[in-house]
C-alpha cells in the first residue's frame, strides 16, 4: 500500500512540474547586448503588464531578462 501512495504522490509532482514548464515563454531571437533592444524590450513589456523581475549574466556570458505577468513568465536570452 505504501509503494502505491508512493508511486502515487511521485506521479502529482511530476505532473505539477510539467504544468508550471508550460506557462514559461523563452525567446532568444534578440540581441540583448545592444542597449537600445533592452530599452524597447523593458518599455514594451511594461506597457503590456509584464513585470521585470530579474536581469543577469550567466555563466555562457548571455544576458538573461525574466518578465513576470500573473502565473506567466517569459524569458530572454541575448543570442
Amino acid at each position: 500500500m505504501k509503494t502505491l501512495q508512493s508511486l502515487f504522490a511521485v506521479i502529482l509532482l511530476l505532473l505539477s512540474f510539467n504544468a508550471k514548464a508550460d506557462d514559461m515563454t523563452l525567446n532568444t531571437n534578440l540581441n540583448l547586448f545592444n542597449p537600445d533592444v533592452r530599452k524597447c524590450l523593458v518599455e514594451a513589456s511594461k506597457a503590456e503588464g509584464w513585470e521585470l523581475k530579474s536581469v543577469y549574466l550567466n555563466a555562457k556570458h548571455e544576458i538573461v531578462m525574466i518578465f513576470d505577468k500573473g502565473e506567466e513568465t517569459k524569458i530572454y536570452k541575448s543570442r
